[in-house]
């Protein structure tokens, strides 16, 4: 199984591949899955800023691309430009769709210090959106 540094390690690697060049902000991300996988994104700009994908969701459309069944272990985001750079809030609704649990699913990034921090997708995304099929 992947460790967190690992991970970290293949997020920043990852970054380099970013197409950021009306930001300059480059950002990566590795998710391990339950399979035991790891698939990696970057982020990709547009001149239209709302057609950018971010790193974490280029990711995990190349895991369900690559018919990943499994759900999401751990997810770790990385940027040169910035320490905890943490997930925006459509990829935190993207990550809660295909997580393993709120608790258990692990957020991995870099502090100041270089060193990985984990979180759980929980802390950073309490409150969810959560469609209920049962009572539709």
């Amino acid at each position: 199984m992947e460790n967190i540094e690992n991970l970290l390690e293949k997020a920043k690697e990852a970054s380099k591949s970013s197409y950021s060049p009306y930001s300059n902000f480059p950002v990566g991300a590795a998710i391990l899955y339950e399979s035991g996988k790891v698939y990696l994104g970057c982020n990709v700009e547009n001149a239209s800023y709302g057609l950018s994908l971010c790193a974490e969701r280029n990711a995990m459309s190349n895991a369900i691309s690559d018919n990943e069944g499994s759900r999401i272990k751990a997810i770790a985001v990385y940027s040169p430009c910035q320490t905890l750079c943490m997930p925006c809030g459509a990829c935190r609704q993207w990550i809660s769709e295909f997580c393993i649990g709120d608790k258990e699913t692990k957020i991995i990034l870099e502090n100041q210090d270089k060193k990985a921090i984990v979180l759980n997708l929980g802390d950073i995304f309490p409150f969810g959106f959560k469609l209920d099929t049962k009572n539709n």
